[in-house]
C-alpha cells in the first residue's frame, strides 16, 4: 500500500511570513493538530507548525520563529511501512507529502492506523502495544492545574476520574487550547545598584518592565469540559480491532481498561503504527 491511497489531500497550510493568530485560527477551524508550513507564493515546504508549538512559545508571534523547519517529508508513491518508519524514529504524528518540490497532501499516523491497518488482519493483542503510564487527575481538577499534569507525562490526552476512581471522561490538547487564551503580563524589575554602604542613596532609578506571554484558562473544572461518552479497549483487544473503533470513533487514543472496568493503560495511533513496520 502506497501513501497515495492513505493521504489527506484536502492540503491546509499556513504560510511565511506568517502569525500565530491565524496558525491557531486555521487549526481551530479544521480541527487539525498541526500543518505545513509553505514559503509565500510557492507550494514549497519549509517547516511544520502544531498546536504544541504555539502553547510551547507563547511568547513569539512569527510563525518563522515557532515552526520546526525542514520536517521529514515523503512521496505519494512511497510505502506506508516506510512513513510509518520515519513517524516512529522521528517520534512525530504528521509527515507532508511532496512531489516535484511543492506540497501536495499531508499523512498521519491516524490516516495509517485509520485507511492501512484496519483494513489488514493483526491479530497481536494490544498489551504489547499500549503505555502502561498513564496521566489521570480528578474531574475537579481545575483546567490549569489538569494541563500541568497533562505536560507533564509529555502526552496530548489525560483522562479524569470520578470521586469512586473510575474513568469519567478524556481531555485532548486540543480541548485545553479550545478553552485557553494568550494573556500578556507584565512585571516591574527594580534594576539600580547603590553605593556599599550608603545603600539609601541612590543617584538614579532603573525600572525594568518586562512582559511576558502565557496561557489563561477559563475558570472550568475538567469534568466540565472532558468527553464522557469514552471509547475503550481491553488489553485482549487486537490491533486490528482498535484500528477499527479510531476510524469509526475518529480518535487517536483509546484508554485501555481491565475486566473490572479499571484503568490500566493507553494506546494511540502513533503506537499502532508499529504494526505495520513488522
Amino acid at each position: 500500500m502506497l501513501v497515495k491511497d492513505v493521504m489527506s489531500d484536502e492540503i491546509h497550510y499556513i504560510k511565511v511570513p506568517g502569525n500565530r493568530t491565524s496558525a491557531l485560527s486555521l487549526m481551530r477551524e479544521t480541527n487539525y493538530s498541526g500543518v505545513p508550513v509553505v514559503k509565500e507564493g510557492t507550494m514549497e515546504v519549509v517547516g511544520i507548525v502544531t498546536r504544541t508549538d504555539l502553547v510551547e512559545n507563547p511568547d513569539e508571534e512569527q510563525i518563522a520563529l515557532i515552526m520546526t523547519r525542514n520536517p521529514i517529508t515523503t512521496s505519494p508513491d512511497e510505502e506506508v511501512n516506510v512513513v510509518a518508519t520515519k513517524m516512529l524514529e522521528n517520534n512525530i504524528r504528521r509527515v507532508p507529502v511532496v512531489e516535484n518540490g511543492e506540497l501536495v497532501g499531508i499523512i498521519t499516523s491516524y490516516d495509517l492506523v485509520a485507511r492501512a491497518l484496519s483494513q489488514i488482519e493483526v491479530n497481536e493483542p494490544l498489551e504489547s502495544y499500549m503505555l502502561k503510564t498513564t496521566p489521570t487527575t480528578w474531574e475537579r481538577t481545575p483546567l490549569n492545574i489538569a494541563f500541568e499534569i497533562m505536560r507533564y507525562f509529555h502526552l496530548k490526552v489525560l483522562f479524569s476520574l470520578n470521586n469512586n476512581g473510575k474513568l469519567s471522561g478524556i481531555l485532548t490538547e486540543t480541548d485545553f487550547i479550545n478553552e485557553s487564551e494568550v494573556v500578556s503580563e507584565s512585571t516591574v524589575h527594580n534594576t539600580s545598584v547603590g553605593t556599599e554602604g550608603d545603600k539609601w542613596s541612590w543617584d538614579s532609578t532603573n525600572v525594568l518592565y518586562v512582559i511576558k506571554n502565557h496561557l489563561k484558562f477559563s475558570d472550568k473544572e475538567v469534568k466540565d469540559v472532558a468527553t464522557s461518552e469514552v471509547v475503550t479497549a481491553t488489553i485482549r483487544t487486537t490491533v486490528s480491532d482498535c484500528a477499527k473503533k479510531m476510524r469509526q470513533n475518529n480518535i487517536e487514543q483509546v484508554p485501555i481498561i481491565d475486566v473490572e472496568g479499571e484503568l490500566v493503560g493507553l494506546v494511540r495511533a502513533n503506537d499502532l503504527i508499529k504494526a505495520l513496520t513488522d
